[in-house]
């Protein structure tokens, strides 16, 4: 019986489906490996595209129903010529065009024209590496990129040892472009210079940065891809992102990229839909092609060519930028075939029935084998939202073999009951539940809001709790109720998140000190301005500003708290529905929340393990926006009572204490 079966019993009766599963997942790695590594498999990088060798520059592309192939240049004047016409090697569905490094020369701008059957193109090469758009014209073409030297490494990447064990995985969501003050597109440079002492400063481990990937559309936040193996020069070069990754792992954090492999974008001269004229190259034919939200293109994962360009696409990016890891974008669309739209998953038969898309399923394992192999240290994240059990199983387990997965219902839990409840109908055991309740045999990366919710149309959490009073009433001198209100409950949900759902943490950039405003970026409807695409550090480093405070505690709970992750689950010590106390304990830290907006609880009688309990984070103290109703030097110590051993703190109203024994 495969682990994932052992590890919960509600999934004996589809055992022999997973078993089938990963015996087709063996034989397809087998078929298309030969019995050799999976990364000598993922090398199309080191083959198509263009690559430089001695005086000559070789461009290789595949393109099965093309007819004829050109590059298309300034040298050509942008239309075909037989000079720069491409051969088909015999025996294959590959093309080359071979040229002389004295006329085709660095950081040349070309494009492909491809005819096939009835129809002709300009297409930009499916391996790009480097993809530049015109300011003026708003067009892309492919640019060659050989840098005369090589960009040379100072630093080696993070990895846990006996010396940082203890340090689990607090990850900082982040957006190159919007990472900046100022109203304008930021850079590699400047993120490394102006935001990254600011995630070191807060104690973050690890950076999770979007829209790498080069993507037509600014504001799709880079979740609609054009060109995989291109970065996105919007934000700089190859060897300023290099750099940038080179610093993080200088500061002991560690880089994951957003990949999206779920999805590509429909556009036709930027990115590989009908690239040779079919629709069906990289793609499944007809509607089962096209995502019917996302109005995007839809990979055909049985098609070893897209296995073999996707495969390729995760060793490159782990390879060429020494990236760390990958949070996999859209897993949920990938594993079912209605995409996890419209669904609930209310029963296991949602899983593995007539609607799951193995072949993805397959793909997404050969993803993770192949990343650890190239990676022992890799850390591979799964955004799905379907609660498909084995996620965050290993693949010899009958998983899908990520490290650890999302606890996307989270966030949804949060909107709800802020939107819905009045504070004192906040149930303490519906709370821990839903915090509590995820597969203990996966780990998890908590979090109580992404980009996501940081978004127009929707709301973070401190604009929900605060909304248009925090224009005006966030200074310290202000007395306000809808602020202290806000400013209690911030941290509460954010602690509760952090302690009890998961064995990591994710922030998105600016959340943590209650960034006011949401995130829109240029289009027609805000006459394309970059006034929301920003992040105002400015607002935290203000002393006379309450958002300090929410930084502040932030970094206090990080620093304070993160340990207690490494000591397995939460374990209940008292959930009390009348008095909306929340207790708990992780390893020697306690947790003691109080969400009562009227009751201030004295002498309140936790159970505990015989010792001394010293505080070490207290939501209300002053240095946080609080009013230090309770002294941050406190110590109980326990006393018998009975066969219990107890300790009776001072719990005020919307605070969280966290002791440690």
């Amino acid at each position: 019986m495969l682990g994932v079966v052992k590890s919960d019993g509600y999934l004996e009766p589809y055992s022999h489906i997973i078993e089938a599963r990963y015996r087709e997942y063996l034989s397809v790695k087998k078929r298309i490996t030969g019995n050799r590594p999976l990364s000598a498999y993922a090398c199309g990088h080191l083959y198509y595209g263009v690559h430089k060798k001695g005086k000559n520059i070789i461009f290789r592309e595949w393109a099965p129903n093309a007819t004829e192939i050109y590059l298309v240049s300034d040298l050509s004047s942008w239309k075909p010529h037989p000079d720069y016409k491409f051969e088909k090697i015999a025996g294959t569905e590959n093309w080359e065009f071979i040229g002389k490094d004295d006329v085709i020369k660095n950081k040349m701008l070309y494009k492909l024209h491809i005819r096939w059957p009835g129809g002709e193109g300009k297409r930009l090469p499916s391996y790009a590496k480097r993809v530049i758009q015109d300011d003026a014209t708003k067009i892309f073409c492919a640019q060659i990129w050989f840098p005369k030297q090589k960009y040379k490494w100072q630093n080696i990447a993070p990895v846990l040892t006996e010396e940082n064990s203890a340090q689990p995985l607090m990850i900082y969501e982040v957006h190159i472009g919007m990472a900046q003050e100022e109203p304008k597109v930021g850079s590699f440079a400047e993120f490394e210079n102006n935001v990254l002492p600011i995630i070191k400063k807060a104690g973050y481990n690890a950076i999770q940065v979007m829209g790498l990937m080069e993507h037509p559309y600014y504001g799709s936040f880079g979740y609609q891809i054009s060109n995989f193996f291109a970065l996105s020069s919007r934000f700089g070069t190859p060897e300023e992102f290099k750099s940038l990754v080179d610093a993080c792992h200088r500061e002991g954090i560690k880089v994951f990229m957003d990949i999206v492999h779920s999805h590509a974008v429909k556009n036709e001269n930027e990115g590989l839909s009908r690239f040779d004229g079919t629709d069906y190259q990289y793609f499944h034919t007809g509607a089962k092609g096209s995502h019917p939200a996302w109005d995007s293109r839809l990979f055909n994962y049985a098609k070893e060519e897209v296995l073999h360009f996707l495969l390729s696409n995760c060793a490159f990016w782990l390879t060429e930028y020494c990236l760390d890891g990958f949070r996999f974008d859209g897993v949920t669309s990938m594993l079912y075939k209605d995409h996890g739209l419209e669904r609930n998953f209310v029963s296991y038969d949602d899983y593995f029935l007539d609607n799951f898309e193995k072949d993805a399923a397959i793909y997404l394992a050969l993803a993770n084998d192949l990343i650890h192999e190239l990676n022992p240290n890799a850390v591979t994240i799964s955004e799905d939202m379907s609660g498909y059990p084995g996620v965050a199983i290993g693949i010899d387990d009958g998983g899908l073999g990520f490290d650890y997965r999302l606890a996307m219902g989270i966030p949804d839990f949060w909107i709800k009951i802020i939107k819905e409840k009045r504070d004192e109908e906040w149930s303490a055991g519906e709370i821990w539940h839903q915090l509590d309740n995820r597969r203990k045999s996966e780990k998890s990366i908590a979090y109580s809001e992404s980009h996501d919710q940081a978004l127009v149309g929707d709301k973070t959490i401190a604009f929900r709790l605060m909304d248009s009073q925090m224009y005006y009433a966030m200074n310290i001198e202000s007395e306000n109720v809808v602020i202290d209100r806000g400013i209690a409950l911030h941290k509460i949900i954010r602690l509760l998140t952090f302690a009890v759902g998961g064995e990591g943490y994710l922030n998105f950039m600016g959340n943590e000190f209650g960034h006011p405003e949401w995130i829109d970026f240029p289009r027609v409807g805000n006459d394309w301005s970059y006034s929301y695409a920003r992040r105002q550090w400015s607002l935290q480093k203000n002393k006379l500003l309450r958002y300090c405070h929410l930084g502040d505690f932030d970094k206090a709970m990080i620093k304070g708290c993160a340990e207690a992750m490494l000591a397995g689950p939460a374990r209940c010590v008292r959930i009390d529905e009348l008095g909306q106390v929340i207790s708990f304990k992780r390893g020697n830290f306690l947790f003691v929340v109080n969400l009562s907006p009227f009751v201030s609880h004295v002498d309140y009688e936790l159970d505990v393990d015989k010792g001394s309990y010293k505080l070490i984070l207290n939501s209300d103290s002053e240095l946080f926006g609080g009013f230090s109703r309770v002294p941050d030097s406190l110590v109980l110590d326990s006393f018998s009572r009975g066969y219990r051993n107890i300790i009776t703190p001072y719990i005020p109203t919307r605070s969280a204490l966290v002791f440690k024994r």
